[in-house]
């Protein structure tokens, strides 16, 4: 077996083979972490700041073992660009024969039946609908994988997706006519069959807690787990070991009840009719929480009467319509599961409604045109832990910003992982000549109504000074907004607002014009990788502390604070550090990038906690003198003649 250093040396095989890739001793050392534990079995927790190349030194020992890998990531960008660039890049430089697969959820896989069904319901759809349901159906004859993001036409978020794709509650599984060619179980049966398989954490959370029921062989089957991005565990998992009900679940079936009706009792009217009531009463329960959308705890839904009477009226309107579905139970596999989709909705919401135990939380939401009611539990340590303990394989958990002020404390124990080895390594660039670190003087306190203009103008001059080039990151949707309305007729650089489009056409307008500004809220303090000159500059509004009137926060404080402990120093100081590590990790992406770092905070000074969110980000030059500012960009465009170096390979 070939050593892992004569791989990452300086000489060695991936340097090579590989254009432009560049010794690490960090990436060398990750990459002997994982391959220990892969072969003596165990939990490994590790950071790796960027630029380590954390994907490679996990890569190449999982493709080396010759045991059955599963590599979870937190975002489906990640999980493509994992698997149809990197993995096939360090594969053909080990000239491994491994065999892989790439697995998604259900919903991002054309179902065929889902697409016969709309196909005869075309009037309903807007015009703009029908034309990509045409499109869709001609893709669908050609496409051998049915993964809807081969379809760059149409957003991944297009609503009409959920029109043409599945859900567990909607899947009518073998019962299918069109079960023989099924997109999805295609895949699943290519992920049974190879030796390494790339998911991400939302599809492994719903194998962990079966709600694929049927498929709960993805755990089981595995030698190794490797989960990338592992800081959005907790948060994931939450939501998947508990339980939740959702306006957009109900329409949805209703549309589809509508739909098998038609195909196969086209004779009782009262089931649509019963149909169109639960839609009218699925509306009128998202118009009594009002029309802003908020998040509150389930006593907000107890105590207003409005709430509760609709609530009953919705609860009425599923029982009648199971019971016309019972009516006509055998008469059909696809009314039957509607029936079956009724049982379980009218279940979870009774749970909702009279549950009050105190192991759980429960909680709503409500959207522009929908709501959800969740139920979550208040821990996820003993659930996750139970997992890993049924499943003796080697578990490494990895990510950019795991650890606070060096301590890997806060995540063990959100996950139950109490004997785990641990390591961090730093990130190779020289952040002291990369980077500077801006904290202003003068600012007023974050509570402060003035806050948000001082920054707003604060960041005035830094953007002249850096050129536009920036992002302008905010902790809240409202402080986005302000800003975006006081800085609209004073930025001589293009502006770019989070909400105006599509993520991914914001970042690549961004990218394209070289000297925009782009105000951002939590969707692009993470998962955002922008490289070179387009992004020189970083401002971020506020330490990011979680709103303190969200329901599941408040839950879990005063939990902590009545079992003694301090929620504070606890929970949300450790989830704000890695918070704030992951909006300033936007700024070097690369060897070559230069930039700076403003966060605009004066608690970061004045307060003792300040020190924990200073230790935990890179060490970069810091100054409160905007001069130095002026003087770093001013430098930047002499190096600029400088002429590139090695780029390295993550």
């Amino acid at each position: 077996m070939t050593d892992i250093a004569e791989i990452f040396g300086p000489e060695g095989w991936l340097a090579k083979r590989i254009e432009g890739f560049s010794y690490r001793p960090q990436q060398q050392e990750m990459a002997e972490a994982v391959d220990r534990i892969m072969d003596q079995g165990g939990v490994l927790i590790c950071e790796a700041g960027t630029g380590t190349g954390k994907t490679f030194a996990y890569l190449v020992p999982a493709l080396m073992s010759g045991r059955k890998v599963i590599i979870s990531t937190g975002t489906k960008n990640l999980q493509d660009q994992l698997f149809h660039r990197d993995l096939p890049m360090v594969r053909q430089s080990l000239s491994s024969p491994v065999s892989t697969a790439l697995l998604k959820g259900r919903a991002n896989y054309l179902c065929i039946h889902r697409l016969e069904n709309t196909l005869l319901e075309e009037v309903q759809l807007t015009r703009e609908q029908v034309t990509q349901l045409q499109m869709i159906r001609e893709w669908s004859s050609i496409t051998k994988s049915g993964d809807i993001s081969e379809m760059k036409q149409i957003s991944e978020d297009a609503v009409i997706w959920p029109y043409v794709t599945s859900t567990i509650d909607n899947c009518l599984g073998q019962e299918c006519s069109s079960y023989s060619s099924c997109h999805l179980m295609e895949a699943r049966k290519r992920a049974q069959e190879a030796d390494l398989v790339v998911i991400n954490h939302h599809l492994l959370c719903a194998d962990m807690a079966l709600k694929e029921e049927g498929f709960g062989e993805l755990l089981p089957g595995a030698d190794c787990f490797i989960l990338d991005e592992a800081h959005q565990l907790p948060d994931i998992a939450g939501n998947f070991f508990g339980d939740s009900v959702s306006g957009r679940q109900l329409l949805e079936l209703v549309r589809d009840t509508i739909a098998e009706y038609h195909r196969e009792a086209n004779d009782l009217p009262e089931i649509p009719e019963r149909a169109e009531r639960l839609q009218q009463a699925t509306r009128e329960m998202r118009l009594a929480f009002g029309l802003e959308p908020r998040r509150g705890a389930w006593s907000e839904v107890a105590g207003n009467p409005s709430v509760v009477a609709r609530l009953e009226s919705l609860l009425e309107a599923i029982e009648q319509l199971a019971q016309a579905l019972r009516s006509v139970e055998g008469r059909g596999k696809g009314l039957d599961s509607c029936n079956e989709r009724c049982e379980t909705v009218l279940l979870r919401l009774r749970k909702l409604q009279e549950n009050s135990d105190e192991e759980s939380i429960r909680w709503f939401e409500t959207h522009r045109q929908s709501f959800r009611f969740n139920r979550t539990p208040l821990e996820i340590a003993g659930i996750f832990q139970n997992v890993i303990n049924d499943h003796p394989a080697s578990w490494v958990f990895t990510s950019a910003t795991l650890a606070v002020g060096g301590s890997f404390e806060h995540f063990a124990q959100q996950l139950g992982l109490t004997e785990a080895e641990t390591h961090c390594w730093d990130s190779p660039f020289d952040y002291p000549q990369q980077a500077v670190w801006y904290l202003p003087k003068g600012l007023p306190d974050p509570a402060s109504p003035d806050f948000n203009r001082a920054v707003s103008d604060l960041s005035l001059p830094i953007l002249q000074a850096s050129g536009g080039r920036a992002f302008l990151l905010y902790t809240s949707h409202r402080a986005l907004q302000e800003a975006a309305d006081y800085l609209k007729d004073k930025l001589s650089y293009p502006m770019l607002v989070q909400g105006t489009a599509p993520r991914t056409e914001l970042l690549e307008r961004f990218r394209s014009l070289g000297n925009a500004v782009l105000l951002g809220t939590s969707s692009f303090w993470e998962g955002v990788d922008v490289r070179g000159e387009a992004l020189s500059c970083v401002i971020i509004d506020k330490l990011p502390f979680a709103s303190p009137g969200d329901p599941v926060l408040q839950a879990r404080i005063d939990s902590m604070r009545r079992r003694g402990g301090n929620p504070f120093m606890a929970y949300q100081l450790p989830q704000a550090a890695i918070a704030l590590k992951q909006g300033a990790g936007r700024l070097i992406r690369d060897e070559e990038d230069r930039g700076v770092l403003a966060v605009c905070d004066p608690r970061l000074l004045s307060k003792p906690y300040g020190k924990i969110f200073i230790r935990s980000l890179p060490p970069m030059t810091k100054t409160q003198d905007l001069s130095v500012l002026e003087r770093f960009f001013s430098l930047t465009e002499a190096d600029k003649k400088a002429g590139p170096t090695r780029r390295g390979h993550s």
